[in-house]
């Protein structure tokens, strides 16, 4: 409960919370008040609450979500206070991500599969609806308390961008550009054999070498960026430049002198907080400077494990926050918030970053529905400006071909 009262209340509005068990002292004060108890009470706003945020442990509620005229999407609802529903605990539950502390069906990678989540099967996953209810609690308390101050927010954009594989074809080492050629011939893909002959002799530029035009976009537009840079030993799903590569490294600090760098926790460090420390150690040494920044490579979050191994590895701010396969808001909000740890009933120093729309899925869906990228873009940039909240975007170095680097300037456009 003092968590969900200091994200919202305190960080979210910008109020001092004060709590009171005394129900005389309540009654006596000439503040602003929250009734968040089943007494009533004459002249405060009132919340019924639900058991969620006075339980120890995990457990599973029904949970049925209906409609609202005011507040959209409700559940652990009641009739017999103002606030129709509670909305601390429903924004607990939300928040904490509770849903994946739970059995949940996974997808091909393991992950939580966004079809299972409460926001995808009532339709809501593309609303940051902690937000929205939010707006509506400040107007009810505006009403009741007109001489209330709210915390002004102003709207923010970072582009971040992961590097999965630095380079297509320079820099892999003998072996890899070996195996490379002759895959080409076994399969006899003379484009991409040529490609490459032309790229290892310095007739044409790598592929997936976007960095110059990056750096220049951001600087035009004066945008904020991250670098997600994956470190992590080679293997099926973890295929970037040895750590040890001279050029990779160079790139790395190239891009560290013009915007911020994270690490990008392997595939294989899942679960496996030795890996990960590694992985941040081989950042840090080539930058020369602590890494606190990170985002899981393929967005892979277990709960609690996930962020408990970040923490004890270092990570102040993670940005994984975020589904791969569809645009929206995981955590069904749009403001940094801290993560709280269910397991450990603790309130941690993590930031969470939430991101909601990546390239990926963009083109994927694009093509689905016949819509362009920027149609597919604009609801969620405009969602996020609606509530002056973070708007954070992923693109991936090796996607950047022509035409996606005409897109990504309409985008940094919209988005900033």
């Amino acid at each position: 409960m003092h968590y969900i009262l200091k994200t919202l209340l305190s960080d979210a509005f910008g109020l001092e919370v004060i709590q009171t068990f005394n129900l005389e002292e309540f009654k006596s004060s000439a503040l602003p008040k929250i009734n968040y108890s089943d007494v009533k009470i004459e002249n405060c706003l009132s919340i019924l609450p639900h058991t969620i945020l006075f339980n120890v442990g995990i457990k599973d509620y029904p949970i049925e979500v209906s409609n609202h005229p005011q507040f959209f999407k409700v559940f652990f609802k009641n009739s017999n206070s103002v606030i129709p529903f509670d909305l601390f605990g429903a924004a607990f539950w939300l928040l904490s991500r509770y849903e994946e502390y739970l059995p949940y069906k996974t997808d091909n990678y393991d992950r939580f599969n966004y079809r299972s989540g409460l926001a995808y099967q009532y339709d809501f996953i593309k609303t940051p609806l902690v937000n929205l209810w939010l707006e509506q609690l400040q107007l009810s308390l505006k009403e009741n308390f007109p001489a209330m101050k709210f915390k002004e927010h102003q709207y923010k954009f970072i582009s971040t961008v992961d590097i999965d594989n630095a380079f297509k074809y320079k820099h892999k080492g003998v072996v890899r550009a070996l195996a490379g050629y002759v895959k080409d011939v076994f399969s006899k893909d003379a484009t991409s054999f040529m490609s490459r002959v032309n790229v290892i002799s310095g007739k044409k530029k790598d592929p997936f070498d976007c960095y110059d035009f990056l750096i220049e976009a951001h600087k035009q537009q004066n945008i904020k960026a991250i670098y997600f840079f994956l470190l992590g030993d080679y293997g099926p799903n973890d295929k970037n430049q040895s750590a040890t590569n001279l050029p990779f490294q160079s790139l790395i600090k190239g891009m560290a002198d013009y915007s911020a760098v994270g690490i990008h926790p392997s595939f294989g460090s899942t679960n496996k907080i030795q890996q990960l420390k590694v992985e941040i150690s081989r950042l840090s040494n080539i930058i020369h400077s602590p890494i606190t920044i990170s985002r899981q490579h393929y967005s892979i979050l277990k709960f609690p494990k996930t962020y408990q191994n970040l923490l004890q590895a270092g990570i102040e701010q993670d940005y994984s926050m975020g589904y791969t396969n569809v645009n929206g808001f995981r955590a069904s909000y749009c403001f940094p918030f801290k993560w709280y740890d269910i397991e450990s009933e603790m309130l941690t120093p993590l930031t969470i970053h939430s991101f909601c729309i990546a390239e990926n899925t963009m083109v994927y869906y694009a093509k689905k529905e016949n819509k362009t990228l920027a149609e597919q873009a604009l609801p969620i940039i405009n969602e996020v400006k609606k509530y002056k909240g973070q708007l954070i975007s992923i693109f991936h170095n090796d996607t950047f071909n022509e035409e996606m680097k005409k897109f990504y300037l309409e985008f940094l456009e919209m988005a900033k």
